[in-house]
């Protein structure tokens, strides 16, 4: 399936998935700055293009390197469960805990609601 993509690369509508046109000479700095609602000046342009071209640069040398024999992984070497046991250990009385707040009910903090 295609789905039409509108690429950083000169703005352009593309049909597909090929990232190869974000080399580092044709990225669109100011289209990324347009999508992420951010004002650049022309200084600042300048500059972000120099940089993310040196990353791009980068980014296409490790492209180069074959991983076909390297297995997947999260992390650089193994991790087996690394959370401690849960085990019931001394801890505040619940009206201890409830003496500082600035407002409870029924045993429970009352608090200001900052989600709408």
């Amino acid at each position: 399936m295609s789905v039409r993509v509108r690429h950083a690369v000169a703005g352009q509508d593309r049909v597909g998935t090929d990232t190869s046109l974000m080399d580092s000479k044709n990225f669109n700095v100011e289209y990324v700055a347009e999508l992420a609602r951010i004002k650049l000046t022309t200084d600042e342009i300048k500059t972000f293009e120099s940089q993310l071209g040196l990353v791009l640069e980068h980014v296409a040398k490790l492209n180069e390197v074959d991983v076909s024999q390297v297995d997947p992984m999260a992390h650089s070497f193994p991790i087996y469960n690394a959370f401690r046991e849960d085990e019931l250990r001394p801890s505040l009385d619940r009206a201890d805990a409830l003496s500082n707040a600035p407002r409870e009910a029924q045993g429970l903090f009352i608090v200001t609601k900052v989600v709408e």
